[in-house]
């Protein structure tokens, strides 16, 4: 199948399909005579498994140790849920960190009178 093909079938845009295979995280398929890439449902496959992991968090360098974890048959699943429980506790602080940053955006909003007065303590807490 062609990539637009393989996009439609993965869900993965076209462009994302060839920065994939540009930054090796996916092989670039073989080319039909025409010099269009011919992708296999194991390319569509591979790209479903990129699109899933992306969408649970994973960054680009996990997702090539997963994907190499998902081609080995004799791997450990303690090294798989080792790298989802990582990744549940990086999303989990940064979760915090926003939540942190919603309750001083909406402390600073509620002390400010949004009003025509110049005093703003919005503009004040940014400015120290």
């Amino acid at each position: 199948m062609n990539i637009g093909q393989a996009s439609g079938a993965s869900g993965v845009s076209q462009r994302m399909i060839r920065h994939y295979e540009k930054i090796g995280l996916i092989p670039e398929p073989p080319r039909r005579d025409s010099g269009y890439r011919d992708y296999s449902d194991t390319d569509v496959a591979r790209l479903r498994f990129v699109a899933h992991a992306r969408d649970l968090g994973f960054p680009i360098e996990e997702i090539r140790s997963l994907l190499g974890l998902w081609q080995d048959r004799a791997r450990s699943s303690g090294d798989v849920k080792a790298l989802a429980t990582a990744r549940a506790e990086e999303l989990g602080r940064k979760a915090r960190a926003l939540e942190e940053m919603r309750s001083t955006l909406l402390d600073l909003a509620a002390r400010c009178h949004g009003d025509d007065r110049p005093d703003c303590p919005i503009i004040e807490t940014l400015a120290r």
